[in-house]
């Protein structure tokens, strides 16, 4: 999956994006639990599905509402 499909992927959940950090990552936070995570942009490269997993587990979003990781 790339950054682009996780980043609307999220917005629909109800995350935003907070910050740009340093180099290839930005932080999100889900509004409703205020729980942050910092998610890897690499442009066109696949994110791994292990990658994904954690940051739909940090944002505090179950994999179910979350949906499919490629």
């Amino acid at each position: 999956m790339r950054y682009r499909e996780l980043a609307k992927r999220l917005k629909k959940l109800g995350c935003h994006q907070l910050r740009a950090a340093k180099g290839s990552h930005r932080y999100w936070q889900n509004l409703e639990t205020g729980q942050v995570a910092p998610v890897p942009d690499w442009g066109s490269k696949d994110l791994p599905p292990g990658t994904v997993r954690a940051i739909v587990r940090q944002l505090g979003l179950s994999r179910k509402e979350f949906g499919p990781i490629k």
